[in-house]
């Protein structure tokens, strides 16, 4: 692809060699800019592990453009399989798979572009990434990454993107942003089951009280409960199965500014439609949600070989 442009017949950057510059530049913290990746490239060392020659800043630069992300979905994805299944730590009363789903912003100017990086041929602006992950719980694993532009609205909402690709027989695990009606309804629909952070100003009232074990109680659960929710939402627009809420303690915060996230009141609000397995194993399944952060660098790595540009 791009050859036509090659007026001078000598191009001898191709796609592997590039991956795999990318991935060194991802996993060596000594290379912080596209010039530190091209100086790399004409090291020995790099040269023969990855089977490349010394590679120029502009086809680094034309790279983007050039090179077809979606050739490397299936290679990724054959990869991923072969990943075995850690032990369930939620146990089996959640047979379904574990799909903990989030969308994070990269900044990817200040990580892999210098200044005349800022748009691509288009015209369109490099200068934030969403990453939309679905993060195989059980394997460890991002099995899926769509990439948006980084504003969180419209097409590139995060509730948006997932609905795009709901599939049966998953559970999903998700933060306050999916918390939606009809997304839950949807998924709900679809034979698949969720467990959703809340918002701390969330409006609910109790249907039936669910008792609390001694190990659901060690768990940090504080209640359990059927609840209805979306009393002032029209009808269309608002749930259409019963919803189960389990309240856990956690450790209250305040926003500080910066990227900590919302503040936190120290009780987690988990609506599911999980109706049999016990209150722990949903706080639980939520506490593995949080395990996707531990990854995040292995997702963005992957996320950059899914697809260069957004």
């Amino acid at each position: 692809m791009g050859c036509g442009r090659d007026k001078a017949g000598n191009r001898q950057l191709f796609m592997d060699q590039y991956c795999g510059l990318v991935l060194l530049f991802m996993f060596n913290p000594c290379l912080r800019s596209l010039r530190a990746l091209q100086q790399a490239s004409q090291l020995q060392n790099v040269q023969r592990k990855l089977g490349c020659g010394r590679a120029s800043l502009g086809s680094l630069s034309e790279a983007t453009d050039v090179f077809d992300p979606e050739r490397l979905r299936e290679i990724i994805g054959e990869l991923a399989a072969e990943v075995k299944p850690r032990q369930r730590l939620a146990g089996a009363e959640v047979e379904q798979f574990l799909m903990a789903v989030d969308g994070s912003v990269v900044q990817t100017l200040s990580r892999i572009a210098e200044a005349a990086y800022l748009k691509t041929t288009r015209g369109d602006s490099k200068s934030a990434w969403r990453l939309h992950t679905h993060f195989d719980v059980e394997r460890g694993v991002p099995t899926r990454i769509d990439v948006t532009g980084g504003l969180n609205s419209g097409k590139s909402d995060e509730k948006n993107v997932l609905r795009a690709q709901l599939a049966a027989d998953h559970c999903y695990l998700m933060d306050r942003w999916y918390a939606q009606f009809t997304l839950f309804n949807e998924i709900n629909a679809i034979g698949s089951s969720y467990a959703c952070r809340l918002r701390d100003n969330s409006r609910y009232e109790v249907v039936a009280e669910r008792s609390l074990s001694d190990v659901a109680r060690g768990a940090g659960v504080l209640q359990d409960a059927v609840v209805t929710m979306g009393a002032s939402a029209k009808a269309a627009r608002g749930p259409d199965h019963p919803i189960r809420l389990v309240l856990v303690a956690c450790t209250p915060h305040q926003k500080t500014g910066g990227r900590a996230g919302p503040p936190s009141d120290g009780v987690l609000r988990i609506a599911t439609n999980l109706l049999d397995p016990p209150a722990e194993i949903i706080a639980e399944l939520y506490r593995q949600r949080w395990s996707i952060e531990v990854y995040q660098p292995d997702c963005t790595s992957s996320a950059l070989l899914y697809q260069f540009a957004a």
